[in-house]
């Protein structure tokens, strides 16, 4: 990973994730600790913002509505579209706004990554297994090399958490995957882990071996 060719991009860590998905304290905590390395570095720091029009303009295909006709998540007319505070963007920092999962879709993230000369993304965020992936296969589909960082990623289960980084390493040829603290050290030159599939469906879970499979990405 060239660090003068890399950006890090982080999905939709907005105020609506504290709502029903697991684990996110814990992932904000990492990501702080991730952010603040990679400012250290003048890294490039990305934020996505998943958005759905209070006035229903432009939502997905049965996008789920409260009594009142506006949007259950992510709502323009909530705070909720804001980013988490302990994460909150800089003055320096870029944020993109989105109306679709992946943040790559219809939106200026490919132009931006160019515009920095990026080939490395770091990227973690959430759902795993919706905003998050979605946006990792896209982000190969343009010829990105992805790092992902799984503990700051986060969905609303276990098993949707696990199940979707595994599809990811599976599928996604040249994907690395990192804990926060291994990439830390290696962005500080640091002997570090990191997971990189062998070949393709390389990992074979099933429901009943899933823990037992996603635990070798930490070996």
């Amino acid at each position: 990973m060239d660090i003068n060719k890399t950006a890090l991009v982080l999905i939709d860590v907005q105020k609506e994730s504290s709502f029903g998905i697991e684990g996110v304290n814990e992932a904000v905590k990492n990501a702080k600790d991730l952010i603040e390395k990679c400012r250290s570095l003048n890294i490039p720091i990305i934020y996505t913002r998943h958005l759905n029009r209070a006035d229903q303009v432009g939502l997905s295909n049965g996008e789920p509505l409260k009594e009142d006709d506006t949007p259950i998540y992510y709502s323009t007319n909530t705070e909720n579209i804001d980013i988490i505070e302990d994460i909150a963007p800089h003055k320096e920092d870029i944020v993109l706004d989105k109306y679709r999962w992946s943040s790559f879709y219809e939106t200026s993230l490919h132009t931006v990554l160019q515009g920095l000369g990026v080939k490395h993304v770091i990227i973690g965020g959430f759902v795993t297994d919706g905003c998050l992936m979605t946006t990792v296969f896209d982000g190969y589909f343009r010829n990105y090399q992805l790092n992902l960082v799984k503990d700051i990623c986060g969905a609303t289960n276990e098993g949707a958490h696990m199940a979707s980084i595994l599809i990811m390493a599976n599928w996604v040829y040249d994907l690395n995957i990192y804990n926060s603290s291994e990439l830390i050290k290696k962005l500080d030159n640091k002997e570090h882990h990191v997971w990189s599939s062998p070949c393709p469906d390389s990992l074979q879970f099933t429901p009943e071996n899933m823990r037992e499979v996603f635990k070798k990405l930490d070996k």
